[in-house]
């Protein structure tokens, strides 16, 4: 499994989490229990391999992290969401704005150049071409305006 489908697995638990408001650790355990992982892997092939030790800490890193920090991430999304209502942004939009935003902030050994470039390639498999503009516009302005160099 490589980094890129670790991140998309932590992106798609974030998504579930924000629709379910369920506890991020309980919500990797859950995911990760054999007899349902077995089953997502039936059902869609991203889950066909398990994630070795070093990708599990990085879900697990990414999607509590996320929780704890959930309401700081909505702000800086509210506040480089210039124009939009925060209530009409996709929830998929939002979990990968935040992934990204957590790698950023929180997981200096990823740079950011690569965490924004994830998270394009996540949108256009997810969204909207239109989507994938509005997400880069953000993540650009948040790293110019919120990142030190």
């Amino acid at each position: 499994m490589t980094r890129t489908t670790a991140r998309e697995i932590a992106m798609r638990l974030c998504f579930a989490i924000s629709e379910n408001i369920t506890d991020p650790t309980q919500a990797v355990v859950d995911m990760f229990e054999t007899e349902h992982y077995k089953s997502l892997a039936q059902e869609d092939e991203l889950f066909s391999e398990r994630p070795n030790k070093k990708q599990m800490e990085y879900i697990s890193r990414v999607v509590v992290g996320i929780g704890e920090h959930s309401a700081e991430l909505d702000e800086y999304i509210e506040k480089y969401a210039r124009g939009w209502d925060f209530a009409r942004i996709s929830r998929t939009a939002l979990a990968i704005m935040k992934t990204a935003m957590f790698e950023i902030l929180y997981m200096p050994d990823i740079p950011e150049g690569v965490s924004i470039n994830e998270a394009l390639e996540l949108a256009k498999k997810y969204d909207e071409p239109e989507t994938v503009s509005f997400i880069n516009g953000i993540l650009g302005t948040f790293v110019k305006n919120e990142t030190v160099k």
